[in-house]
């Protein structure tokens, strides 16, 4: 027993302290295999050990039993002593058996035995040791090539097959022939003995060679035959049938196809059109025959293959192959049922959270719920937010109860998509943050009108990504929030509603107009114009002196920021119609004083009747 402790000690230091690595596991199977080896030896040295002392013993007890026979009665007391000494040899038989069947239970865990398979792969018992000069598995092949024989002898009567115990063995024979030797050892590790068990033996070897000479007799296999065609009959009516019913079905979708189908429409688009549906409805009824004759085969196999003894292993195993996934499949999901509803409270109680935050967002934007220094305008943003940031808490509580969350390819997965969206998402991440940015800073919102950078156009669209413009022109124009970030932003609704726009336009006008006249036709002009506030009243500003005209800039309020293009042109037209109502000629300086004898740049309805172009003026001296 020490020796044994001592393996195993070392066994354990070994597993503990070996090499990391592939390597290790490698180098831990070879010491592994090597000890468990060595302990095998060991103890089987120790059960021939034991073993050569029956022998000697069993020669002893013959020697002393043969002395004690020939005594007279005169020699008693010698008798008594002889027969101590047999007593004596009998107890030591007694404690040896004890020592034998303590080594051979320590075995178990190692030895397994060599089979016994004559007939059609049906193990009839196992051999665990050896017998005289034969390994056990010699044993095995021997007993089962005996065997085999047996089945062989067209005259084989199971009476003839006999228990005869020698000397040490019990032998089981049939006529001359010793089909096995039960020793002391093999009764052991059957945990019975001797008699028993070749009695066992016996039994087993006789129904398995009547079974076998049954099953192969040419009435058997007649039956079998017979039975075959029968099966193969009903599985090809089956199929037959299958197919009429497949085809009795899809010729009455085809002749009703125009009143059982109408199509798939989403919305006002076709998904499907009548004869594409019926194509796709015949595809998958094909498919669906053609998995049920599968079925039918699959299923008739294995009873085909059961009706006859060498194949009747493989319907076995087809059958193992059809239930063994479904097993398996069943047993996963009920072992996975209490994480499963652990998920299930989870994304409930998740669910009502983000209800309740929902609500909250909808009370804000309507204006019911009013928090200081949060916009309604913020309101969806924040939710959208608050809703990917709860998602993704979700993930992680959740990610511990997913099947397979543990195994070394679901976390290499996981950070192959970690990885891949870090450096596939930089530029995108940045404009995700412009756009909170953007959001929380209330530049402009859907429906401004606004100028970033170089162009100008009414905001019709903001996303985490982009912002997107329509320009006077009907153009969109999408812009990366990270580029709305970097660049600045006018814009000109965000005052319009309260305080109104001020829309300017500057014109410039020779210093022979007197001011008074040029400010009163401007102020004019504007109010004139559609969209352009009586009140505030317009006013002129005067933004330069040159050296040939005065700049006169006209500023007037509206609150229409999104027609600006179209206040700016009726602005001009009526700048033109009062100027040339004051006769005020709007013209370069340069032209006015090159022009002499030429008619004036007035419209000729705005002109008195008795206009006259002025002469030339010629000097000489």
């Amino acid at each position: 027993m020490s020796r044994k402790i001592k393996l195993l000690f070392i066994l354990i230091i070994y597993i503990f302290f070996g090499v990391e690595g592939f390597s290790q596991a490698k180098d831990q199977k070879r010491i592994a295999d090597s000890l468990h080896g060595n302990l095998l030896s060991s103890e089987s040295q120790h059960l021939l050990e034991l073993e050569y002392a029956r022998v000697q013993d069993s020669i002893r007890k013959a020697y002393l039993e043969s002395q004690i026979a020939n005594l007279s009665i005169s020699e008693n007391i010698k008798k008594q002593s002889l027969l101590k000494e047999v007593e004596k040899i009998k107890n030591q038989n007694i404690e040896r058996i004890a020592q034998k069947q303590h080594k051979i239970d320590s075995l178990r865990i190692y030895v397994s035995g060599y089979p016994v398979i004559p007939f059609l792969n049906d193990t009839l018992f196992s051999i665990y040791s050896k017998y005289g000069s034969l390994s056990a598995k010699d044993r095995a092949e021997t007993v089962t090539n005996r065997i085999e024989k047996l089945s062989s002898m067209y005259f084989f009567r199971a009476d003839s097959l006999k228990i005869i115990p020698t000397e040490n063995d019990m032998d089981i024979v049939y006529g001359e022939t010793i089909i096995i030797s039960i020793s002391e050892n093999d009764a052991l590790w059957q945990n019975t003995n001797k008699q028993n068990l070749a009695s066992l033996y016996k039994l087993k070897i006789e129904k398995a060679v009547l079974s076998y000479k049954q099953s192969v007799s040419w009435k058997t296999i007649g039956k079998q035959i017979g039975l075959a065609m029968l099966v193969l009959i009903v599985l090809g009516s089956v199929i037959y049938l299958i197919n009429k019913l497949f085809k009795l079905i899809k010729l009455k979708i085809e002749h009703q196809k125009n009143r059982i189908l109408k199509g798939v429409k989403i919305r006002n688009y076709e998904l499907l059109t009548v004869d594409s549906q019926l194509k796709f409805i015949l595809k998958v009824i094909g498919l669906f025959k053609l998995i049920l004759i599968v079925t039918v085969i699959y299923i008739a196999l294995p009873i085909l293959f059961s009706l006859f003894p060498w194949t009747k292993g493989f319907a076995d195993t087809m059958i193992s192959y059809f239930i063994d996934p479904f097993k398996k499949i069943f047993v996963a999901i009920w072992h996975y049922l209490p994480n499963l509803i652990t998920i299930i409270v989870i994304v409930m109680v998740f669910r009502y959270i983000l209800k309740g935050i929902q609500y909250l967002k909808f009370e804000i934007e309507n204006g019911a719920l009013q928090i200081p220094g949060f916009y309604p305008d913020w309101a969806n943003p924040t939710f959208q937010i608050i809703k990917v940031l709860l998602y993704a808490f979700i993930f992680i509580v959740i990610f511990p109860y997913l099947p397979g969350s543990d195994s070394p390819v679901f976390q290499g997965v996981s950070v192959f998509l970690g990885v891949l969206f870090t450096f596939g998402s930089s530029g995108s991440l940045s404009n995700v943050v412009a756009g909170l940015v953007l959001t929380y800073m209330r530049a402009f919102k859907i429906g401004d009108r606004v100028k970033i950078a170089d162009i100008t156009g009414d905001i019709i669209e903001k996303t985490l990504l982009v912002t997107r413009i329509r320009t006077i022109k009907n153009e969109i124009i999408s812009i990366p929030n990270s580029n709305v970030m970097s660049s600045h932003t006018v814009n000109y609704s965000s005052e319009a509603s309260d305080n109104g726009l001020i829309m300017h336009t500057t014109v410039t006008i020779g210093y022979d107009v007197p001011w008074k006249n040029m400010h009163q036709a401007l102020i004019d002009a504007a109010l004139r114009t559609d969209y352009l506030l009586q009140e505030p009243k317009p006013f002129v500003l005067q933004t330069s002196l040159d050296d040939f005209y005065v700049s006169y800039q006209i500023n007037a309020f509206t609150r229409e920021p999104n027609k600006q293009a179209v206040i700016y042109s009726h602005l001009h037209q009526n700048i033109q119609d009062c100027c040339n109502e004051a006769g005020i000629e709007i013209l370069s300086p340069h032209y006015r004083a090159a022009r002499d004898g030429n008619m004036t740049t007035i419209p000729a309805n705005y002109l008195d009747n008795d206009y006259e172009a002025p002469s030339f003026n010629v000097k000489t001296k």
